[in-house]
């Protein structure tokens, strides 16, 4: 329970934080983001929760749950060059995703509109 309230209190922080002077972020569509992936353009990072990760992700997408995303956002550094799609269940927490990655140098992190329940709809396929 202790962690759960401190993981909703990072969450709140970062979704503060994306909010900021009506800030947009860049944003992508499942099919451009999937493009992106087929030609190895793209880094995704899938910020949901475990149980939501093992219910089924995005093939190759890296792991970092939006709780942990500001410690863990050294992981990262290696792509700071490349497209980075950051998705959800449905593009409201990657939204924060992409505002922290964007406030910390990453010039093309890029929000996946409609998060994985527009690529499911997509009929985008997924691995568990």
């Amino acid at each position: 329970m202790k962690q759960f309230l401190v993981s909703m209190a990072m969450v709140f922080g970062l979704i503060l934080q994306g909010c900021n002077a009506g800030e947009k972020v860049a944003t992508v569509s499942p099919q451009d983001a999937a493009n992106w992936a087929r030609s190895e353009q793209v880094v995704i990072v899938d910020v949901r929760e475990q149980d939501e990760w093992d219910a089924g992700h995005i093939e190759g997408a890296i792991f970092i749950p939006l709780g942990q995303l500001e410690q863990r956002i050294g992981e990262l550094d290696a792509y700071k060059g490349q497209k980075i799609v950051l998705q959800c269940r449905s593009g409201r927490r990657s939204a924060s995703a992409t505002a922290l990655l964007t406030n910390s140098g990453f010039e093309q992190a890029h929000n996946m509109k409609g998060g994985i329940l527009a690529w499911d709809k997509a009929g985008l396929p997924t691995v568990k």
